[in-house]
């Protein structure tokens, strides 16, 4: 039977009503988006001139701990690279097909570090080439070959990566011609050598800062293989194997000790290290990699890779002034002597300007008075300060304390704003748990650095956003100073950085902005993972048609 035409228009009607209210909701979605659009004032990708090439040295502005400013000069100026090739993307595979072994470096003309590598690494390619060893060393301009550089991984410069029969790895000792050379011979050479005579054992001592020796009862074998792995696994130090005692004698080692026995050698104070381990590969390395470098290690710009990237993550630094430094490092040396293999013992010269003030300004540490403090290392970036005086039983309970997890981490903070009522809220340090970590609030923070451009160009965009959302009460938009302030929730990946907390899931990492640095997309990104629903509390359409009445004479870029 068919239904009345009363009810059937009832059903359609019915039907209808939640795709009317879809088109409601959409209509008035839109209605804010078109005010934001028509009132952004965005300048298209933000960038109207075209000056930002992509992989620019602005491309992000980062902190460098060394080298904050960038200068354009020329690559490998004024310097001998007859022998470093420069690859591109085009002869890249040719190139590795026709070597067994290759050096490539990954720069960028803009870095500061890679103008500083560049004559060690020509003089190191010009004495590899006059010794005949089989190997080449090239170069590769990632800003000119990216998709090339992002297939090899490489996320710094420069990036030095040493590949055997087409198999990369990335070279990690010191960028200097003579590490380089050193690197290289130990890869192409064995990875055990004997010593058999007094005369090599001389030679080795003589010659050599570091070395690592094992008597054994033969010169092949089982344990000349462990040997052997573990020389591999550690790539800074030679390793030698002997089965003579007076060659033993030479190196400390009691003819008459158990075999096998490995002892490395130093030259300074700390001279010999006796290993009392298992005699495993992993093992071995293991007890090198923590024993090869002092009990105190200065800092410089030639070390940090090696201090910053030892498998040892957990620091004990010293800042003092050089005339301060006899006072304090003997102390330093005898607190570090009992945490030998669990944490690094670093001294920075407070006043070295090459070194010590940058590192000083990382750690915020301000003025000349010494200071101790602990670092978790890159990773985690946690720092604790030494209270108190400097003295022995102070330094060594804070070491104790600090491998227990006993100490509570500092971080940078501005004070607190004593008036934080503009549209861009004023976060530091010490308030960002009760402004951005505010369960009830949906957050937008800018990180940013007073000297990044990219910031500053940024700052009247983010103002203008922040002025089209001041009227909702959910929602707050932020920034904080990231060169003065930190916080283990917000964490910066160059500068600016751009990260969302939504309300009510602030256990959770924040999502960060990556697209256009305009109103609209922000307000886009912001509408789209808020977790709490708003709308624009716009000026009344009176006020709307006098300010566009003013505005109707001015060139205005729509984004559109």
């Amino acid at each position: 039977m068919a239904l009345p035409r009363s009810l059937h228009l009832l059903f359609l009607l019915l039907l209808a009503i939640p795709l009317l209210l879809a088109s409601v909701a959409a209509s008035a979605r839109d209605e804010d988006l078109d005010y934001i659009i028509d009132n952004a004032d965005d300048i298209p990708a933000n960038d109207p001139e075209g000056w930002l090439q992509e992989g620019s040295p602005s491309d992000e502005d980062e902190e460098d701990l060394f080298d904050q400013g960038r200068e354009d000069e020329d690559y490998g100026a004024e310097i001998d690279e007859t022998h470093v090739l420069l690859l591109t993307a085009a002869n890249f595979s040719s190139f590795l097909a026709a070597r067994r072994h290759a050096m490539v470096e990954f720069y960028a003309p803009w870095c500061g570090h890679c103008r500083a590598l560049a004559p060690d690494y020509a003089a190191a390619a010009t004495h590899l080439a006059a010794h005949q060893y089989d190997v080449a060393l090239a170069k590769v301009d990632a800003t000119e070959d990216a998709e090339l550089a992002e297939q090899y991984g490489v996320q710094g410069f420069p990036t030095l990566l040493f590949f055997i029969d087409g198999v990369h790895k990335e070279y990690p000792g010191e960028r200097t011609k003579d590490a380089i050379v050193a690197w290289i011979s130990k890869k192409l050479g064995p990875a055990v050598q004997n010593v058999t005579t007094a005369d090599e054992a001389e030679r080795i001592l003589t010659g050599e800062e570091t070395t690592v020796l094992a008597f054994l009862d033969s010169l092949s074998g089982a344990h000349s293989d462990e040997l052997a792995a573990a020389s591999r696994l550690e790539d800074t130090i030679n390793f030698y194997q002997t089965t003579s005692t007076d060659v033993a004698k030479l190196f400390h080692i009691d003819p008459k000790a158990e075999r096998p026995s490995v002892v490395l050698l130093k030259k300074e104070e700390e001279k010999l290290t006796v290993y009392d381990g298992e005699f495993r590969a992993s093992a071995i390395a293991e007890f090198v990699s923590a024993s090869k470098l002092p009990l105190i290690t200065t800092l410089t710009q030639q070390n940090a890779p090696a201090i910053f990237d030892s498998p040892i993550k957990k620091q004990i630094l010293l800042f003092a002034v050089a005339s301060e430094a006899s006072k304090f490092l003997p102390i330093f040396k005898e607190a570090a002597k009992p945490f030998k293999g669990k944490l690094l013992f670093v001294f920075v010269e407070r006043d070295n300007e090459e070194v010590g003030e940058p590192v000083a300004n990382y750690f915020g540490i301000t003025g000349q008075e010494t200071t101790v403090l602990a670092y978790t290392g890159n990773e985690d970036a946690k720092k604790f300060f030494l209270g108190g005086e400097i003295l022995l039983d102070n330094i060594k309970e804070f070491a104790q304390d600090f491998l227990e997890d006993k100490l509570t981490p500092f971080y940078k903070s501005d004070p607190v704003p004593e008036s934080n009522d503009e549209d861009v809220k004023i976060v530091v340090g010490k308030n960002l748990d009760q402004i951005v970590l505010d369960e009830t609030k949906d957050v937008l923070l800018e990180i940013y650095a007073p000297w990044c451009g990219h910031c500053q160009t940024l700052e009247p965009t983010y103002n203008k956003l922040a002025k089209h959302l001041r009227g909702v009460d959910s929602l707050v938009i932020a920034k904080m100073d990231g060169t003065s302030n930190e916080h283990p929730r917000a964490k910066p990946d160059g500068f600016p950085t751009i990260l969302f907390y939504p309300a009510g899931k602030k256990s959770f990492e924040p999502i960060t902005f990556e697209g256009d640095r305009t109103v609209v997309e922000m307000y886009k990104f912001i509408k789209k993972h808020a977790s709490i629903p708003f709308k624009l509390k716009r000026p009344d359409s009176s006020v709307a048609r006098t300010e566009s009445s003013e505005s109707s004479g001015s060139n205005r870029k729509d984004e559109l």
